[in-house]
């Protein structure tokens, strides 16, 4: 591919990746296949980051015979060549390696079906594909590219019910970041669960605080990398510019856009740079993680900056436990002073339901025999009280006072930077994604208005954090002593 008239060109290899097992090679990955198909085929020449792509995510296991990847996590800036990329990838797998049945999706379903009418009409216009086209389906909400040995693409809605009762080899979910429930990727992903050597693949642009799914995808990816786990079956490949640099960092703009002086130029960075306000920039072009919720309570960055994978805290510790609104996730939080006087906040346990709470914390109780466990009564977990009495587990119960004095001081920790936490997906969409509510002259956490985000993981660590820096939170007549 020609490059533009630009001195400056994105990179090939994204800033964050997933390494691979050995050497990649036409013998361990597929992705030199899907390429020659691409451009000896479909007549598409590629670009530079779009091959390196294909090569990594089509990589094989050690014995060759599946995919080494179950799942695929893309992160790129805006107009790179997605949906090109897509389209190979979904004509490659039916034409090709005769998968029976690629799914496309996206949370608004013209584009997916904007992707699929590319790859139909790319399919058309060749031949020797069009002469295996058996019917094209272009019904509104039906859309599907049949070929006479069965293979089929349907584009499917992202909705609970998406691709329910379908067996897919290959799952494309573009703009993940707009999935803010699980609903869609449970529904649709779950039709591979039964094929050979399937794959999910979801691309989008940086997410935000409401982004739930490519969140928890994006944190599970980097704890395998920072970990050099490479028993996982999830890759994550991130083109973005690091956190907090300057807008103006021409290596950035690169790093974040690899199709820079292929299809971008400089000049359009420049111009949004110049016009767009500085989250959007950030987002969009940047490729890096914001939230533009204009009442979200920790600006952008704030909270992943205060991450530390290697965070160890000292004895003694202290629990937080909470409920969410609806009752369907509980969660157990725990802090701690580390040896730098800065607070260790951590998800301990965060499951469905509520029965298996009062036991688990009775186990932590017994285990770490903590300074405090922390409930607040006016809340949803308020309800087990009569269980902890039952189990013999002393709990301090919080007023309305309370849990706003607890709610100012993460707050304060936050944005003082006194806080480390581990990174973890949970934690970290629910404080990303956490309003505020009145209470009283304060303020605590709202459960109804901090969008589909359960944020049950940050109240428990709330409380735990004002038990962990609280000295009369041991002595308090509130403590419900058994």
């Amino acid at each position: 591919m020609s490059v533009l008239r630009s001195a400056l060109v994105g990179s090939e290899t994204p800033r964050l990746w997933t390494q691979p097992l050995r050497e990649l090679t036409p013998e361990t990955s597929r992705g030199f296949e899907c390429i020659e198909f691409a451009e000896g085929v479909l007549g598409i020449e590629l670009m530079p980051w779009q091959r390196w792509l294909l090569i990594h995510g089509l990589e094989l296991t050690e014995d060759g015979r599946a995919f080494r990847f179950r799942t695929v996590c893309v992160l790129v800036a805006r107009q790179s060549g997605k949906t090109t990329t897509i389209q190979v990838l979904s004509l490659w797998r039916m034409f090709v390696d005769r998968a029976g049945l690629v799914i496309g999706t996206a949370q608004n379903l013209d584009v997916a079906e904007e992707a699929w009418m590319g790859a139909v009409e790319l399919a058309q216009g060749i031949p020797d594909l069009q002469s295996e086209i058996a019917a094209v389906d272009r019904t509104a909400g039906k859309k599907a590219l049949r070929l006479t040995s069965g293979e089929r693409y349907k584009v499917q809605a992202a909705s609970r019910r998406g691709g329910r009762g379908l067996s897919g080899d290959l799952v494309v979910l573009d703009e993940l970041r707009e999935h803010q429930t699980w609903d869609a990727w449970g529904a649709v992903t779950k039709t591979t669960m039964a094929r050979d050597s399937p794959q999910v693949w979801g691309l989008s642009n940086a997410g935000d605080g409401q982004s739930v799914v490519l969140a928890h995808l994006y944190q599970q990816g980097l704890k395998d990398i920072e970990d050099k786990n490479l028993s996982g079956s999830l890759a994550l490949f991130d083109w973005s510019a690091e956190p907090n640099c300057a807008l103006d960092d021409r290596a950035e703009w690169a790093q974040a856009n690899p199709a820079l002086g292929y299809r971008i130029s400089e000049d359009a960075i420049r111009s949004a740079m110049e016009i767009d306000p500085e989250h959007v920039f950030r987002t969009e072009v940047l490729c890096q993680w914001v939230d533009t919720a204009p009442d979200a309570v920790f600006a952008p960055n704030q909270w992943d900056a205060l991450t530390d994978s290697t965070s160890v805290m000292l004895d003694p510790v202290c629990f937080g436990v909470d409920v969410s609104l609806d009752r369907s996730w509980s969660a157990i939080s725990v802090a701690g002073r580390r040896d730098d006087g800065l607070t260790h906040v951590e998800l301990v346990d965060y499951r469905r339901g509520t029965s298996w709470v009062v036991e688990r914390v009775r186990e932590l109780v017994e285990r770490w025999s903590p300074g405090a466990v922390v409930v607040d009564a006016g809340g949803p977990a308020g309800s087990l009280l009569a269980d902890f009495e039952t189990a013999r587990v002393p709990v301090v119960l919080t007023s309305a006072r309370d849990v706003a004095q607890a709610c100012g001081g993460f707050f304060d920790a936050v944005d003082g930077g006194f806080i480390r936490h581990l990174g973890q997906s949970d934690l970290s969409a629910a404080a990303l994604s956490a309003r505020r509510r009145p209470l009283g002259d304060a303020w605590a956490w709202a459960r109804k208005s901090s969008t589909d985000v359960d944020i049950s993981p940050l109240v428990s660590a709330t409380l735990a954090h004002w038990a962990s820096r609280s000295t009369g939170a041991k002595t308090e007549p509130s403590v419900y002593v058994i």
